[in-house]
């Protein structure tokens, strides 16, 4: 099996290394990832500069661009030919519920899987990398199973809890949850007297009832979404098609 891996912490992520030396046991893995910290990115693509590849000391690749950035080249520029599976993490903080919109985590697992290539986007719960080993593990003990019962390609988001392996629930197949809106930004002043503006944190969640993402990991079971890409609001749709005929 080959693997294809990225994130969007950067290829000095501790996240990212655990789980390239999870699964290097198992595959012929390839690591192409962002030469820095680009959370939020979502399905960006830097369209307004030119980008480059370099090669770090361990071999993982890294690119001054965005997490889709990544798995494109990757995809039409680097490799010989295209991988099994395309696996994006292990993310430094969840990537749950309305979340996922903005994520670059999920978004290179997005590009893989817009290519045809089943995708897995992992991300640990909290922030701070702890059991981030742990949380490698469970990794590949997904990849392992290969989720030959789903129509390919698939697209799935993955959730773990900061806990050490033996302490850790269930894989349980869930929907994604929903959040508020999110806190106010922060209002501050630069040196120079200008207004600067920080985002604010996540909003609390309005949806975390039972069968969510975020009821699952609070249970202390690792949460497995099957995602889509199809925006299309079908009811709407057919109300329209009615008011417009």
């Amino acid at each position: 099996m080959r693997i294809l891996i990225s994130n969007d912490d950067g290829y000095l992520a501790p996240g990212i290394i655990a789980l390239a030396e999870a699964l290097a046991p198992i595959a012929e893995i390839v690591v192409v990832a962002p030469d820095s910290n680009r959370s939020g990115a979502s399905n960006s693509l830097t369209l307004d500069r030119p980008l480059s590849v370099q090669r770090a000391g361990n071999g993982f690749y890294f690119v001054n661009g965005t997490p889709t950035d990544c798995v494109h080249i990757a995809l039409t520029a680097m490799l010989d030919a295209p991988p099994d599976l395309v696996v994006s993490g292990i993310n430094n903080g969840q990537n749950m519920g309305d979340d996922t919109l903005y994520s670059g985590t999920v978004a290179a697992a997005t590009e893989a899987f817009l290519f045809g290539i089943p995708a897995i986007a992992f991300s640990q719960v909290n922030h701070g990398w702890a059991h981030v080993d742990s949380a490698a593990r469970v990794a590949r003990d997904i990849v392992e199973r290969r989720f030959e019962m789903l129509t390919a390609p698939f697209l799935l988001n993955v959730n773990i809890p900061n806990l050490p392996y033996e302490e850790l629930g269930p894989l349980t197949p869930t929907r994604l949850g929903r959040r508020h809106q999110a806190e106010p930004v922060i209002r501050a002043q630069d040196p120079r007297g200008r207004d600067i503006y920080w985002i604010g944190a996540p909003g609390a969640c309005r949806d975390a009832g039972e069968g969510t993402d975020f009821h699952a990991t609070q249970q202390g079971r690792v949460s497995i979404t099957p995602l889509q890409i199809d925006l299309t609001h079908k009811t709407q749709l057919e109300l329209l098609a009615q008011g417009i005929a």
